[in-house]
């Protein structure tokens, strides 16, 4: 595969991602959700994430900035990766799926980054505005808008098991965006094909 070709997937994956968050930033009201297709285990559900997945944090008053920092350092990294197995051939798999770890890892950074300096602050009962006169953060201090959320099941779990038993629980409960799926499919076609992803035309 070209680099070329690399990029448009890149590319593509940007343009979802961004259109998806901007249209959910401008259109929800934090933790709104509506039912796709009157479906109870798919929603699409408003939450803006501070931290990296799962809501986890790095502590302190710079935690936010370093990790935005450490996110634009390994978007770099994987830029490079993108274009060495380009330059030397390697199969469509690694491309593919280095393609795509390269756009959810950008997409996710540009809400780290920007988001805070053109995006008013979004609540329960207020609906952000793009290109606020008084935006909620500043500069490399943006939260990262996620909407997806497949609750499967839910229910108490059987009071036998240890530790869990008798708790409720409720799978799956992470909410996500493009971006972080976009790296996971990556992530899950490396290891699935991880044979042929490192093999060299």
């Amino acid at each position: 595969m070209s680099l070329k070709k690399a990029y448009i997937i890149v590319i593509l994956v940007l343009l979802a991602d961004q259109i998806s968050k901007i249209y959910i930033k401008t259109n929800f009201r934090l933790e709104e959700y509506i039912k796709v297709f009157g479906l109870d285990w798919f929603r699409i559900h408003f939450i803006e994430n501070e931290g990296m997945a799962w809501g986890a944090q790095i502590p302190g008053s710079y935690g936010k900035l370093i990790l935005t920092l450490f996110r634009i350092v390994a978007v770099a990294g994987i830029a490079y990766w993108l274009h060495d197995s380009v330059k030397k051939k390697y199969s469509n798999y690694l491309i593919v799926s280095v393609a795509l770890i390269l756009a959810g890892a950008f997409g996710n950074i540009i809400d780290s980054v920007f988001y805070g300096v053109i995006f008013d602050q979004s609540t329960t009962s207020h609906v952000a505005t793009l290109f606020a006169e008084e935006p909620y953060g500043k500069l490399f201090y943006g939260k990262v808008v996620d909407m997806f959320y497949f609750p499967l099941w839910r229910g108490n779990l059987p009071s036998w098991l240890p530790v869990w038993g008798g708790k409720e629980f409720s799978f799956f409960n992470a909410i996500f965006n493009v971006a972080d799926a976009a790296i996971s499919i990556g992530v899950a076609i490396l290891i699935v094909f991880n044979k042929k992803a490192f093999a060299k035309n």
